[in-house]
């Protein structure tokens, strides 16, 4: 008797047919659950970032200093800056500008020759012009409209000596800006804390006035302050009163909470709803670039900052 026409064989068949159609569906089923898992995962994974907060107000255009991220990737700066509503990731050099443009983004202002050098001494003054002429260039022809630069150290100068050099010194490069229709933005730097990168001593332009004068002197439209809230406060104070009184001359704000350089919260002295709504208030329609050293983690921190000057 063939085994097929054994007693109980048509049965048995019947069984592990049955059997085998429980385990294909069985596994068709939790293959089908892995499958929507892994969608779900891919989207969660997709909209991580989702759950920002995402600067929607307008009267605030925010920008992100990319140094003060260290070593985060450019890149990855950026795509965060994206979801945050953030236009720009500045202080960047050429090599990273069409990442920004493909996502979106500006540089708000681009990098030039340096704080440690700058125009207060007439032999500083060539190398530092010849840097800005090229980033100029390259700035105007990639669309954007700010270069950085500074007064370098003071190294005995007096105030006279050192405004009067720097006042001469950018007439030789102010023309070239006016031309390529860029702004050149003088940084005023803190001389008080001695931390790197949270104070510079020896710093020439340590007040808003020193910067404020030579670019009354120079007499452009071209030439800009960079107004640093967190330097600012801690040379002088009376932030708000001292942004009025500059109002014409600002072509850029950074931000920093004092002391230290940290997060914009609720432990440091500075209350910058209140500093952004004063910007707004002046007509300003520039960037204010984020730039504080996060103590946590830092994506978390630059979306708080981000909500706040949100005004």
């Amino acid at each position: 008797m063939s085994k097929s026409k054994q007693p109980g064989g048509e049965v048995n068949a019947a069984v592990k047919e049955r059997s085998s159609r429980r385990s294909l569906l069985k596994n068709g089923a939790l293959a089908g659950v892995a499958a929507v898992g892994g969608l779900l995962s891919s989207r969660a994974a997709e909209g991580a970032g989702e759950e920002f907060y995402r600067a929607s107000k307008g009267r605030i255009n925010q920008s992100v200093v990319s140094w003060c991220f260290n070593p985060m990737k450019v890149e990855t700066l950026a795509r965060a800056a994206v979801k945050m509503g953030i236009k720009s990731v500045e202080l960047v050099g050429p090599k990273n500008w069409p990442l920004l443009k493909k996502l979106g983004l500006t540089c708000a202002i681009t990098p030039t020759h340096g704080f440690r050098t700058g125009f207060a001494h007439k032999e500083e003054q060539p190398a530092c012009i010849d840097i800005l002429r090229r980033r100029i260039d390259e700035t105007a022809e990639a669309g954007f409209t700010s270069v950085i630069t500074f007064s370098g150290f003071r190294k005995g100068l007096s105030n006279e000596v050192a405004i009067d050099n720097m006042v001469s010194g950018f007439k030789k490069i102010v023309g070239h800006a006016e031309k390529k229709k860029v702004d050149i933005c003088l940084e005023m730097l803190n001389s008080r804390v001695d931390v790197k990168m949270k104070g510079h001593p020896g710093y020439m332009c340590d007040k808003i006035e020193y910067a404020l004068e030579v670019c009354k002197r120079d007499g452009s439209a071209r030439m800009k302050l960079l107004f640093d809230i967190y330097h600012v406060q801690i040379m002088q104070g009376d932030v708000i009163v001292r942004l009025r009184e500059c109002k014409d001359y600002i072509g850029h704000y950074h931000t920093a909470g004092v002391p230290g350089r940290a997060e914009l919260d609720d432990e440091q002295e500075l209350h910058y709803t209140g500093i952004m709504k004063a910007i707004a208030a002046t007509g300003y329609k520039g960037y204010v670039g984020q730039e504080f050293i996060p103590t946590r983690e830092p994506l978390r921190s630059l979306n708080e900052a981000v909500r706040l000057c949100d005004v």
